[in-house]
């Protein structure tokens, strides 16, 4: 008996270290990590907010968002100072992650013989293009990397669109700007531009946890890059971020409404709303369905349990 809880201990251990090794989680570890989303999931267990959720999440601002985060104690999901492909194009999707360190050659070729047995195709910067679904958006930790740190060109930035109909937010530099600003719908956050090749970075995660400058990125998350910056939305959360960031964004139009017509001051509006302004609003609401992103019984359901 003990002899077969010794070998039971070893095969738990040897099966550990196995997976310690591999460059992307599990499904039971992906699933287990991002528990708290009950929704559907992808095959690697990766969660997969609605597509209706994204195009709703594309209309809110960065500012709304990243106060709805930070009222749930979500500190640390924003990030700015990115140079962009395209100004005006934000970037919504789910968060396909990879992460990159500088090359060792002990650990690098550990990494391309597993990639080889699992059948992964050509440079490790390109494995995480082929795990792309349609409406991903393929996020890199590329530790600031600008010369020689280019994780794209053209050509993979037009595999990346093909798969995913998005963009790419990387802490790193791309290459070949003229080739990836053809690419209509294509967009890039990234720290900089660089002509040079890929050199001495090694792909160390795929789909794993990663840092993009001060934020902590979970595959799944709800990428939306805008001007301002980039935040990453947990998952489960996506629907609250996006029913209350459409809310204060009705309140905001409502309150800059009034302000302009002289009807309330700006003490009145910014500050906690009187009785009598919040009727004022619903009335508002009533005669303006149009203005409501979301369906009057998400409002209502909205509502209440909502403390003006």
């Amino acid at each position: 008996m003990k002899q077969f809880l010794c070998l039971f201990s070893l095969i738990l251990l040897l099966q550990s270290e196995l997976q310690a090794q591999s460059i992307a989680l599990t499904q039971t570890q992906m699933t287990h990590l991002t528990s708290q989303w009950k929704g559907e999931r992808y095959d690697d267990g990766r969660p997969k907010v609605p597509d209706n959720v994204l195009k709703r999440i594309k209309n809110i601002s960065i500012e709304e968002a990243w106060g709805v985060l930070r009222n749930k104690g979500y500190q640390n999901q924003f990030e700015g100072n990115w140079m962009m492909l395209h100004e005006e194009e934000p970037i919504v999707g789910r968060a396909l992650t990879a992460q990159y360190m500088p090359s060792r050659p002990d650990m690098e070729e550990m990494i391309s013989k597993e990639g080889k047995g699992q059948g992964r195709i050509g440079s490790s910067n390109s494995w995480p293009i082929d795990e792309l679904k349609q409406g991903d958006v393929y996020v890199a930790d590329g530790y600031g990397k600008i010369v020689d740190g280019t994780l794209i060109g053209d050509n993979l930035g037009n595999s990346i669109y093909a798969k995913s109909g998005n963009g790419v937010v990387f802490d790193g530099s791309v290459r070949d700007i003229a080739g990836l600003e053809q690419i209509k719908g294509f967009n890039a956050f990234v720290r900089g531009w660089d002509p040079s090749y890929i050199r001495d970075m090694m792909l160390t995660g795929l789909n794993t946890p990663i840092r993009i400058g001060r934020a902590t990125v979970l595959p799944g998350d709800v990428v939306l890059a805008k001007r301002e910056g980039v935040v990453f939305i947990p998952a489960y959360l996506a629907e609250e971020v996006l029913i209350n960031a459409e809310f204060i964004a009705l309140r905001d139009q409502y309150g800059h409404q009034m302000l302009r017509e002289g009807k309330y001051t700006p003490g009145q509006i910014d500050t906690q709303w009187t009785d009598e302004i919040k009727n004022n609003f619903m009335g508002w609401l009533d005669k303006n369905p149009d203005k409501l992103p979301m369906s009057r019984q998400e409002l209502d359901a909205f509502l209440k349990d909502r403390t003006w």
